[in-house]
């Protein structure tokens, strides 16, 4: 009870301007912003502690005269006890008080209602009473302006028979949002001057780790605050009811009114520790002045833009400022994507949206295709993707390397835009076949320790026949990509393919990645041409792993799918994909 009436001479005495001395001989310096640090740092900021129902007004459901009585006569000041004298100034010289109509008959039920106009954390709700204390007061909170009512504390003589709660209960971490009701405060002296007092947080055992406590920071949310007086004191009750009756005109049976000097809210704007203040908008409602890149009424949400990690309220510890997303200076929008940042250990979710200026890829970091990256610029730079500018006649198609900006070129082309001929070709007259060899060296010559077969058909039947991409051919393989065949060298037996993998659309080698690497294939299987390959072209392959520490990459042979890439194929192989996600595959 002291804790409270402190709490009230603090806010009454910072109201009337004597909370602070001012020095007019002090140059106005503007104060530091609360919510950083010295070194510009976020930190956890939230605003004043106030009495949230200063000036507010109040509805009653009982007004004494309205409409006028012999006691209460609205026109004549000395008799009104309007509802806003609920919430003005109140000094012990200048106590008015509102007060409900006569009570003569049942129901005996007044209401007050006060709208806080935004969310408050609310630590207490306190009653002067000009009249004696009601015998049961319901103390009722909203979270939505008003639409629905939970209870926040019961007082009666008769807890279980008014209010079907008894008088004394436990509060557990189980039931902390759970009202209570207590007799406590329903004694009758004084006549006048009682007070009421309910503390949100008292008794409530998360109220020490507060800012852990998600139950109890919703237990303290309030927009509005109800307060019911269900049954006053009759007079026949009180000892001393002749001085009470000879100052209404009352007899003693006659039934009292309920009648209150002052009702505070002590409390601070719910701003979630990202605001240190509380200001109005244009449309004059109350919002916080929201700081760490957030937004809102209660700055409960990130800025555009900021959605690099999920928004948290600001704690002691940490202020969970609202990151922006990495876009490269390339995107002006991003969304948040819980997966991804759970897979970065909880660092960054953010999936940039509709990158520009070429570039493609979460973070905006890559060139899109047809464009590749200018080492020579930043990667935050407008310019610094190029377009491949791949020859029209000697490129076998208009996307290049995003890495390296090499052009895909046809047989016997070569140069970064696969603009000329290369060693040991010369140019022909057909855009087909731009560039023609001049001597014909076919890379299985090479073939110097191992004969090819005789029967070639019989040594490659397994691999012949049909081509069709089906669930079961693609459940079986290790890996299925799809590759640019660059260049080709012998090594003993094998074949060491130079290829840059263009997409990977299955492969349980987690180091096979797109980009450059190699793929094997034995002399044997390359003289009979199964797998047959040419040198700039695109394949599809589907073969299965071999873990050599010779030889690093993939491995193709007979029994391996090396098909001429096709463009159809692309939505065949997502679909595949997707099924195998889902645990379709059939075991081989």
């Amino acid at each position: 009870m002291e804790v409270l009436q402190l709490l009230r001479l603090l806010l009454t005495t910072a109201m009337l301007g004597l909370s602070q001395t001012v020095n007019p001989f002090v140059a106005q310096q503007t104060p530091p912003d609360p919510c950083y640090d010295e070194s510009g740092a976020p930190r956890r900021c939230i605003p004043e502690f106030v009495n949230a129902a200063f000036g507010k007004e109040v509805q009653a459901s009982s007004t004494c005269g309205r409409p006028p009585t012999r006691h209460c006569n609205a026109s004549d000041p000395r008799r009104a006890h309007p509802p806003a004298y609920l919430t003005d100034l109140n000094t012990a010289s200048n106590m008015t008080c509102w007060r409900s109509e006569t009570l003569h008959h049942s129901p005996q039920n007044v209401t007050l209602t006060l709208s806080l106009g935004k969310k408050f954390e609310v630590v207490y709700v306190s009653l002067q009473f000009c009249s004696p204390r009601p015998e049961s007061t319901a103390i009722l909170k909203s979270m939505d302006y008003g639409k629905t009512w939970v209870p926040y504390q019961y007082y009666s003589s008769q807890c279980r028979k008014i209010y079907g709660k008894p008088s004394k209960a436990t509060v557990t971490k189980q039931n902390e949002q759970e009202a209570l009701c207590t007799d406590g405060l329903t004694d009758l002296y004084p006549l006048t001057g009682g007070l009421i007092a309910f503390s949100t947080l008292d008794g409530r055992p998360s109220a020490q780790d507060f800012d852990s406590s998600p139950v109890l920071q919703d237990w303290v949310t309030a927009t509005d605050i109800r307060v019911v007086f269900s049954r006053p004191h009759l007079l026949r009750e009180l000892g001393s009811s002749r001085d009470a009756g000879e100052e209404e005109g009352a007899t003693a049976s006659t039934p009292y009114y309920y009648a209150v000097g002052e009702l505070q809210v002590g409390g601070r704007c719910k701003c979630n520790g990202h605001a240190a203040r509380c200001v109005k908008d244009k449309e004059q409602k109350l919002v916080c002045d929201c700081k760490h890149n957030t937004e809102g009424p209660e700055c409960d949400r990130c800025k555009p833009f900021h959605y690099d990690r999920p928004w948290q309220r600001a704690t002691a510890r940490e202020a969970n400022e609202c990151l922006a997303c990495n876009c490269n200076l390339h995107a002006r929008r991003c969304r948040f994507n819980m997966e991804l940042f759970k897979l970065s250990g909880r660092k960054s979710g953010g999936v940039c949206l509709n990158c520009r200026h070429n570039t493609a890829g979460r973070h905006c970091h890559y060139c899109k295709e047809g464009f590749y990256r200018d080492l020579s610029k930043a990667i935050t730079d407008r310019k610094a993707c190029k377009a491949c500018d791949c020859h029209p006649v000697g490129a076998a198609g208009k996307t290049c390397n995003q890495t390296t900006g090499q052009c895909p070129c046809k047989d016997g082309v070569t140069g970064l835009t696969c603009n000329r001929c290369a060693k040991g070709y010369q140019q022909s007259r057909s855009p087909v076949a731009p560039c023609i060899k001049i001597p014909a060296i076919n890379p299985t010559s090479l073939v110097t320790s191992t004969e090819a077969p005789a029967d070639c058909d019989s040594y490659c039947k397994p691999a012949k026949g049909n081509y069709k991409i089906n669930m079961k051919k693609y459940c079986k393989k290790d890996y299925v990509v799809q590759v640019n065949i660059l260049e080709m060298e012998t090594v003993a037996n094998w074949a060491k393919f130079t290829i840059n993998i263009l997409s990977v659309y299955k492969c349980r080698d987690e180091r096979v990645k797109r980009g450059d690497n190699f793929l094997w294939i034995h002399l044997k299987d390359l003289s009979c041409k199964c797998p047959k390959i040419q040198i700039s072209k695109k394949y599809l392959v589907m073969g299965i792993s071999e873990n050599s520490t010779d030889r690093p990459g993939l491995m193709a042979d007979k029994n391996s799918l090396v098909i001429q890439w096709r463009d159809a194929w692309t939505r065949r192989l997502r679909k595949l994909q997707r099924r195998e996600k889902k645990g379709k595959c059939v075991k081989p």
